[in-house]
């Protein structure tokens, strides 16, 4: 199986989202650079470079909402993502762009899957 490893939600106010966050439940959020697309990782729970130490909590991140990228989504990790493209054209789905390279995280690239929804596969680099 291929696990879902990650949330993104998109944001209008970082400071606003931040706070939010923080307040109500409690999380580390962490705002990275330009470089990396004004992104904020959310961590919503104790993690090492390995991830989360507990098993089956993910953890996840908020990006600038535009017209175009404005949805919630989930990750799910694939072990070979060029294989994984072909598995998810044949089966009805829509790939949604580029595969990019996170430095640090590895392969990404968002599909659309039969219903409309978007989802992002991440061939992760090996720990």
């Amino acid at each position: 199986m291929n696990p879902v490893v990650h949330f993104e939600m998109p944001l209008t106010n970082k400071e606003r989202a931040i706070k939010f966050y923080k307040s109500a439940f409690g999380w580390e959020m962490q705002q990275m650079g330009a470089e990396f697309g004004d992104y904020i990782v959310a961590m919503t729970t104790e993690s090492d470079k390995k991830g989360p130490k507990k098993k089956g909590i993910i953890n996840g991140g908020f990006y600038p909402k535009t017209k175009e990228a404005n949805s919630t989504h989930l990750v799910i990790a694939v072990e070979d993502i060029k294989k994984q493209i072909t598995i998810v054209k044949k089966a009805g789905g829509k790939i949604l762009g580029k595969v990019m390279n996170i430095p640090q995280v590895g392969e990404f690239v968002m599909i659309k899957d039969t219903e409309g929804n978007k989802v992002a596969m991440l061939q992760p680099i090996p720990m």
